[in-house]
């Protein structure tokens, strides 16, 4: 089992690093957590709130395409109960640039939005709390 103070990290490569970085900063209010460039041929940016115990790297290796996300059923979900705080962060999605599409699973529209985002990756925001 791991430790409690363990941090999760989801990593994942992209051809546009700057713009996806500016386009999750903005739509879902990350932080830069930190930066790296040129270790060893990759470009890496880690994002997140610093009082939370996850956050998303994105990186690029200098001379080799990522190219786009290879289903549309990649997705992070995250979950806000609050319904004005919800509508609030939706419009924020849009106006960082992602795209409101139709969920791959139908499921998701039930309750949430998706956004895609520069890569084809997918976020949803879901109108609920969080339950086990």
């Amino acid at each position: 089992m791991l430790p409690k103070n363990a941090v999760l990290r989801i990593a994942r490569p992209t051809d546009r690093l700057q713009s996806i970085v500016a386009m999750y900063c903005d739509g879902l209010g990350f932080s830069r957590l930190g930066e790296f460039y040129d270790h060893q041929g990759f470009d890496g940016v880690m994002l997140g709130h610093p009082h939370h115990a996850y956050h998303l790297e994105f990186t690029h290796h200098r001379g080799e395409p990522a190219g786009q996300a290879l289903s549309k059923d990649n997705l992070l979900v995250f979950y806000v109960p609050d319904a004005s705080e919800w509508q609030a962060q939706c419009r924020q999605m849009l106006a960082a640039g992602f795209n409101r599409v139709s969920a791959y699973n139908p499921y998701w529209d039930s309750h949430g939005q998706t956004f895609a985002d520069l890569d084809g990756y997918r976020v949803v925001l879901q109108r609920q709390e969080w339950r086990a």
